[in-house]
């Protein structure tokens, strides 16, 4: 059977209101809490044809609401993307910035994200704006920058801790995958590699470049039975294996994204995707 699961900040999730969802949906089981005030799921008969509906009034409450699919929930590939979900923000907006051009391309990186513009394309008219950026930047926009996104480590090593494999795919650079794949602890990164020539980048990228059937390929290759996988991301290239993948959500993401996902947290951290999963905070592994 479907499973609705209520995810919010902790400490904000009213037991008042999952009662009233269970009756309105016409739960079929007990409330099961993965987190007092912060986590709960229950079972339903279907998937309640109004569910659309509730989740932006619930969204309104700052609680995020998914109709999960039955069957096996924990998933054994984390494959996630970078900027702007395993970290706050969009490396070549930072790099850009840094080489005065900071405004130009991020509306493009905006409207790339949003679908608007062809992937590859956008992509090498915004690494063409970095041409003769010092490679030295990029440490320094990496150690000033860049943050983190709140949960990601805790989420990559709760799901290693439980047997899965975890995979940071992204359209950004290697210059960056490394890094801060490194740092959360993700077993393999995939990600183009900007091209540098006596000290400086040259505004181009290695080919062939990693767009959105990249990342599809690398989801079928690291798990063939995709069922088995639990994707994330936040723009329109991550869409493919976002569709794709047993468990697919669009995280904090544009708004093409969170249209077409099949599952979506707006309000909350990426612990999230440990509680569409199964797991509860006990399971948790902080860093």
């Amino acid at each position: 059977m479907p499973v609705i699961s209520l995810i919010a900040r902790p400490g904000t999730l009213d037991p008042a209101l999952v009662s009233t969802l269970q009756g309105a949906f016409g739960a079929t089981g007990d409330a099961v809490w993965l987190s007092p005030d912060e986590a709960c799921e229950f079972p339903v008969a279907a998937t309640p044809l109004n569910v659309a509906q509730v989740h932006s009034e619930v969204g309104a409450m700052r609680v995020d609401l998914n109709c999960l699919p039955d069957g096996d929930r924990k998933k054994a590939l984390l494959i996630a993307d970078m900027d702007s979900t395993m970290i706050g923000q969009e490396c070549i907006d930072e790099l850009a910035d840094e080489a005065g051009v900071g405004v130009r391309v991020s509306e493009i990186t905006a409207r790339a994200m949003n679908g608007e513009l062809d992937f590859e394309a956008a992509l090498l008219e915004r690494v063409g704006l970095l041409k003769g950026l010092p490679v030295s930047v990029i440490e320094r926009v990496i150690e000033s920058r860049i943050t983190l996104a709140p949960g990601g480590e805790t989420l990559v090593r709760t799901m290693k801790a439980h047997g899965a494999t975890t995979a940071l795919v992204s359209g950004g650079f290697t210059q960056f995958t490394g890094r801060i794949g490194e740092r959360l602890g993700f077993d393999t990164t995939r990600a183009n590699t900007l091209l540098e020539q006596d000290g400086k980048l040259t505004g181009d990228v290695a080919r062939p470049i990693l767009g959105r059937e990249a990342k599809v390929a690398a989801l079928r290759e690291l798990s063939p039975d995709t069922s088995r996988a639990i994707a994330v991301g936040d723009g329109a290239n991550d869409l493919g294996m976002i569709e794709l993948a047993g468990l697919g959500v669009a995280l904090h993401a544009k708004p093409v994204v969170a249209a077409s996902a099949p599952q979506r947290i707006d309000h909350c951290d990426l612990t999230s995707l440990l509680f569409l999963q199964g797991y509860s905070r006990a399971d948790f592994l902080i860093s």
